[in-house]
């Protein structure tokens, strides 16, 4: 269900309402157990001699013990360090003396780490994850893989969060609509709790969360269930629980926001002020009809320069350079669905903030066309379709999915079922989140004082 922007031409191609196909694969995704309860999903790719190897773990930013934020941000960083059979950076330049490309990334749901190498590679990559899996070290030397890589952590905020009005911004108005529940922290952490985690804390998380029956492994391209099954057995069969996982996530339904409020924020940096609303939205996981038909709603609001807001405010009325609509669906709990925009020169917030919502009162009184919400559909299932020829991305939908319960057949589902979204059924959704009896949180990104 995860999806990516489209190519130029394939929003022309889906903007006529053609259908698309997916591209043809020889063998269907699939999925096995081991013995030692890792779940194993091959997704053939034939198309290159190359693989992306995918460990997901069921464990992310939600998880965190309270005063702890950070720390599944931070054992990310720590993962690639040092093992009792890997030196020090090691294993970096062992997947790139391969040829290959790694990375991993960290979610409130989630932590994932990939290598993408030739296919003669993969058992290689299995042979490293397995073993940063159960032998990483971690101990109390200053200069040593937790407390080094806390500091490079600690500089990662200050240069993604405190240097970056829009991101501070957007963390200020997420602790607050998502106020009580555990998506309430950024998942990168707050300093002062990631400065105080020990590496105590460090093995603690590993013991507890570092285990193959909480771990899924996706192999996307160029194998066969056959010989990622023989691999898998050898690397990673062998490996035991540690029986500490508990198999209980921390998500929880997200409360309805109680208030409206206004957050500001003002920077030397900013030089073109933004404007955005937040409401409560949904998920996937927690409403999947609703969620088909608000991503088809909000696309024909504002999905690009052809969506209904776009053509009014930027084209005709000129009062916005840009202006658009999203929601954060793919999250286990409930996102925001956001409308943001920027104004024109000589246009105040206040005064931007009030077209928008004069016109979104206007288009929701009188309704969507069919054609708009067809050509929506389309642009969507084709988005979802396309993506597939992407192996690292098509590698990252079935991971990013799995991790949070859904099924093979749900994955593949998406296409059919967001065509199947009528424009009654796009149009309820989109009034339901912006009724005039939600409460919502307004944001300003204002240039510093005087700078405007």
């Amino acid at each position: 269900m995860k999806r990516i922007l489209a190519a130029a031409g394939l929003l022309a191609f889906a903007a006529s309402g053609a259908s698309a196909e997916p591209a043809a694969m020889t063998n269907e995704p699939s999925s096995f157990m081991l013995d030692n309860g890792m779940q194993v999903v091959v997704v053939p790719d034939h198309r290159a001699p190359v693989v992306t190897h995918m460990v997901w773990y069921k464990v992310g930013a939600v998880d965190e013990a309270p005063g702890k934020s950070g720390i599944a941000h931070l054992f990310e960083h720590v993962m690639f360090k040092q093992t009792k059979n890997i030196g020090p950076e090691e294993f970096t330049s062992i997947v790139q003396r391969s040829g290959g490309q790694l990375n991993a990334f960290t979610s409130w749901d989630y932590t994932a780490y990939f290598e993408r190498v030739h296919k003669d590679q993969l058992g290689k990559m299995m042979e490293l994850e397995a073993e940063r899996m159960v032998n990483l070290i971690i101990n109390d030397d200053p200069k040593g893989p937790f407390i080094s890589e806390r500091d490079v952590v600690k500089e990662e905020r200050r240069q993604r969060i405190e240097n970056n009005p829009g991101a501070l911004l957007q963390e200020m108005v997420l602790t607050e609509f998502w106020k009580g529940h555990p998506y309430e922290i950024t998942v990168i952490g707050l300093m002062e709790e990631v400065g105080a985690l020990t590496p105590q804390d460090g093995l603690d998380f590993y013991k507890e969360y570092y285990s193959p029956e909480n771990a899924i492994l996706v192999v996307a391209g160029d194998v066969t269930e056959e010989g990622v099954r023989a691999l898998a057995e050898t690397h990673y069969g062998p490996i035991e629980p540690t029986g500490l996982v508990k198999g209980e996530r921390k998500w929880q339904p997200v409360a309805p926001l109680t208030e409206t409020k206004l957050i500001t924020h003002s920077d030397p940096k900013v030089r073109q002020p933004v404007w955005s609303r937040y409401y409560l939205g949904t998920s996937f996981k927690r409403d999947r009809d609703m969620a088909l038909a608000l991503e088809v709603g909000l696309e024909v609001l504002g999905g690009g320069s052809t969506s209904r807001l776009y053509q009014s405010l930027v084209e005709q009325q000129k009062v916005a350079i840009n202006v658009a609509t999203f929601a954060w669906t793919t999250l286990h709990d409930e996102g925001p669905a956001v409308i943001y925009g920027t104004p024109v020169e000589g246009t105040t917030l206040e005064a931007l903030d009030a077209a928008v919502m004069d016109e979104i009162e206007k288009i929701l009184a009188e309704g969507f066309t069919e054609a708009e919400v067809r050509r929506a559909r389309n642009k969507l299932a084709a988005a979802d379709i396309y993506q597939k020829d992407s192996q690292s991305a098509m590698a990252n939908q079935y991971g990013a999915s799995l991790v949070l319960g859904f099924t093979l057949e749900e994955i593949a589902s998406y296409p059919d079922e967001v065509r199947q979204v009528t424009a009654q059924e796009a149009l309820a959704a989109v009034r339901e989140v912006f009724g005039a009896d939600k409460n919502y949180i307004t944001s300003h990104l204002l240039p510093a004082e005087g700078d405007l």
